[in-house]
């Protein structure tokens, strides 16, 4: 599931207007809204902001090819990305 995806369907379940979300994260309506449309550049503390009102949290991940260089361990939507 993509974060603008997660955030959205939380918000939704727990019956919460953006309005809401941003005022118990405390961020800006406008950053939400961007969010929900997955704006590719946000910034990661805000979005933590946010995710904390679900218990949630977003880190970075290493992705580590093998040696022949193949995109095995890439999620299938990624793989058409990586040329060698």
């Amino acid at each position: 599931m993509e974060l603008a995806e997660f955030v959205k369907y939380q918000r939704r379940y727990y019956s919460q207007r953006q309005q809401d979300l941003a005022d118990m994260a405390g961020v800006g309506l406008h950053f939400i809204r961007d969010l929900e449309q997955g704006k590719k550049s946000l910034r990661m503390d805000k979005v933590n902001q946010v995710l904390a009102v679900y218990k949630a949290e977003m880190t970075p991940m290493a992705i580590h090819l093998n040696k022949s260089r193949t995109t095995e361990c890439l999620p299938k939507r990624y793989k058409d990305h990586y040329r060698w």
